[in-house]
């Protein structure tokens, strides 16, 4: 049993199948050739298709990007991809194929919704990329039976991918520009804003700003040493005053009843005393100030006076001894206007007056004084208010300055643009006009006809050489027999029956060289028209 099923699985040798050739040329000539013709024909009878294309170059823009930085999202993917749906939509391609007439059969027995379906599976998009994964071109192709048709459709697609991706970049930039000038204003308006309350405060707080910290402290510290040295001056003047007032009564006492030796020493030493300590007080002014100082000029004016004044007295005295013997008037006869009397009390006017106006200058001092002082008091309660002020205008001004600067960016970038000079599609060459149909490829279809013929023509030999029944072999009679072949007796054959199968197998030649032309033929046929 295990034999049998070995023996049946074994495969026929070369033999065997020459002989099932010989015996079963006819149904294996006819089957194979009807088989590849069935299949040929087929290919001639299918509709041609044909299918033109383009390739469209992203070109990189003509300024580098250091200097000018787009202001569009820089994936191309993406935008391709956007662009792409916009044209597949079902309005534009009802647009192309009304304005180039496409699909003028189909339109009789299909709708609009199945016209664009079948438009969609007709265009093909093939991708390119660059060796860093990013979008470096594209191929366009739209495939129909009419080769003419193929290639304007192609045009036209093209044209629409190159149209409106400039479209849509332009559209796009021109978006962002508007956006960022919006923001823009609304930026200059809060700065504006942020603006008029920093003035108003500064209006409000004029002198008591943080910034003017350091100068209100220096005015301060000018007025408490203008006030000490007003202080000091004032002190001067009324030891000055009591001086004057207590000369003058001196003077008018010496008037009035006492004799000129008792008088007149007593004045000239209390003027000397008062000029002693003029002089000094200059001395100590001179150590601080200048010749130009308005308390050294008084000082020296007063000195000056003061020896006019001691001047006089002495001239007087020296006066009254020759004017008494030759008219001995008495004492008592002495006016108390004379001219170092009236210098003394002009002196002493101007001493009052001088007095008044320290006065008055120390009391403004004070009060500015004061003044600064308070402003220094509130130096923090300002600061603070000031920081949350400043804040905010600092903000607001850093906010506008990198609006204005990203508007200007893009403004430079949606030119760019607008002058065709940013990243674009271009057209290398334009679409080809096909000469051979892209589909069905007959070539091909002959190529696979042969294999249908040569499986008909097998399964028909070898399926009448399992139903004759008859035994060709040795090995097919033990698969019957379980017995050794003892011997064999060769076929017997007359004349007539030779010739008759000699006659037979010119034709089967004939025949088979007939069928193999028509196939060459009808290759050849295919290669040059299909």
């Amino acid at each position: 049993m295990e034999e049998e099923l070995q023996e049946s699985s074994q495969l026929p040798d070369v033999a065997q199948i020459k002989g099932m050739v010989r015996r079963r040329r006819w149904q294996f000539l006819v089957p194979f050739f009807c088989g590849w013709l069935l299949v040929w024909g087929a290919s001639w009878v299918i509709p041609s298709t044909y299918r033109s294309g383009t390739l469209i170059l992203v070109e990189q823009p003509s300024v580098p990007a250091k200097y000018v930085e787009s202001n569009i999202d820089s994936d191309i993917q993406h935008q391709l991809d956007s662009i792409t749906q916009q044209i597949l939509s079902r309005t534009r391609l009802l647009r192309i194929i009304d304005g180039l007439g496409l699909y003028a059969e189909e339109r009789k027995h299909k709708g609009p919704d199945e016209l664009v379906e079948k438009m969609r599976k007709d265009i093909e998009i093939e991708l390119t990329h660059s060796d860093d994964r990013k979008l470096s071109s594209f191929n366009i192709y739209y495939a129909s039976r009419d080769p003419k048709m193929a290639q304007q459709a192609t045009s036209e697609l093209a044209n629409l991918f190159i149209t409106e991706n400039l479209e849509e970049r332009q559209k796009r930039s021109e978006n962002t520009t508007s956006f960022l000038e919006d923001q823009l204003d609304q930026a200059r308006a809060k700065l504006a804003a942020q603006e008029a309350k920093l003035r108003v405060f500064k209006d409000q707080h004029l002198g008591e700003l943080p910034t003017q910290t350091q100068s209100n402290l220096q005015i301060l510290t000018g007025l408490q040493s203008q006030l000490q040295a007003n202080q000091d001056s004032l002190n001067r003047a009324k030891q000055q005053n009591t001086y004057l007032e207590s000369l003058i009564n001196q003077y008018r006492a010496m008037g009035t009843g006492s004799k000129p030796g008792e008088a007149a020493p007593l004045g000239l030493t209390d003027i000397d005393k008062q000029l002693d300590q003029l002089k000094a007080q200059l001395a100590d002014l001179t150590s601080h100030y200048t010749d130009k100082h308005p308390d050294v000029r008084k000082t020296k004016e007063q000195i000056s006076r003061m020896e006019a004044t001691r001047a006089r007295i002495v001239a007087d005295m020296n006066s009254r001894p020759s004017s008494s013997s030759s008219d001995p008037a008495p004492v008592a006869s002495l006016d108390p206007k004379t001219a170092p009397m009236l210098d003394m009390e002009s002196q002493l006017k101007a001493n009052r007056l001088e007095i008044a106006n320290r006065e008055a200058e120390i009391k403004d001092e004070q009060g500015k004084i004061n003044q600064y002082q308070a402003r220094l008091n509130m130096a923090p309660v300002m600061e603070q208010q000031y920081a949350d002020i400043t804040r905010d205008y600092d903000q607001s001004k850093t906010d506008y300055e990198a609006l204005l600067a990203k508007k200007n960016q893009s403004e430079m970038s949606t030119d760019l643009e607008k002058t065709q000079q940013g990243e674009r599609f271009r057209m290398l060459d334009p679409p080809n006009l096909p000469i051979r149909p892209y589909k069905p490829n007959r070539l091909m279809l002959c190529g696979a006809g042969l294999a249908v013929g040569l499986v008909l023509g097998g399964g028909f030999a070898i399926g009448q050489e399992k139903l004759s029944g008859r035994l060709y072999s040795e090995g097919e009679i033990k698969r019957v027999i379980p017995f050794d072949v003892i011997a064999e007796i060769p076929p017997i054959e007359s004349v007539d029956e030779e010739s008759s199968h000699r006659r037979g197998a010119w034709i089967a030649g004939a025949a088979a060289v007939v069928v193999v032309g028509f196939i060459l033929l009808g290759s050849a046929v295919t290669y040059l028209f299909g």
